[in-house]
C-alpha cells in the first residue's frame, strides 16, 4: 500500500495518508482540521542508509575472521 504526503489548503497542515490502492483519488481529510481541501504533496525519500555496524573485511586486506592474508591461511 502506498503512503502519500498531503498538505491542507485550509490550515496548511502537512500529513501522511496510507492509500488502500494506488488508484485511490478521492478526497483525503486533513488530520488536523478535518477539511477535504487537501492536495497530494511532492515527497522525497531516501534510498539506502548508512549502518553503524559493518560486516566488511578489515581495511588491511584480511579475511575478516582472523585478519590473515587469505581465508584463514595463517
Amino acid at each position: 500500500m502506498p503512503m502519500y504526503e498531503y498538505v491542507c489548503s485550509k490550515c496548511n497542515h502537512k500529513f501522511d495518508h496510507l492509500a488502500r490502492t494506488m488508484s485511490e483519488n478521492g478526497p483525503v481529510k486533513c488530520s488536523a482540521c478535518g477539511s477535504n481541501q487537501t492536495k497530494r504533496a511532492l515527497s522525497v525519500f531516501a534510498v539506502g542508509a548508512e549502518s553503524t555496524k559493518s560486516s566488511a573485511a578489515p581495511a588491511r586486506g584480511g579475511c575478516g575472521r582472523c585478519g590473515g592474508p587469505g581465508p584463514c591461511a595463517s
